[in-house]
């Protein structure tokens, strides 16, 4: 099971926070994308632009934190966090 957690920050505080669960048997990028969308659309928020920056950082720490230069429309928060909380 592959599992993320989408979380909205602003002035340090939680204002939402999502857990998506993914069983299919596609690849890492494509869960990982599939939960975005489904965060984004319970959130009701545009998809975010992944910058090479946070590629990397995702790559790495399997955390991401996207503000408002990843966004184009305006955001009524600081920034968008995605985690990943359980990989198969």
């Amino acid at each position: 099971m592959f599992r993320l957690m989408g979380t909205t920050y602003k002035n340090t505080h939680i204002l939402k926070s999502i857990v998506v669960c993914d069983d299919s048997g596609s690849t890492r990028t494509k869960k990982v994308f599939g939960c975005l969308e489904q965060i984004c659309h319970k959130f009701d928020l545009p998809s975010p632009i992944w910058l090479d920056a946070n590629v990397s950082d995702f790559q790495r720490f399997a955390k991401v934190r996207f503000s408002q230069d990843n966004f184009i429309e305006i955001i009524d928060f600081d920034y968008l966090e995605l985690q990943v909380i359980e990989e198969d």
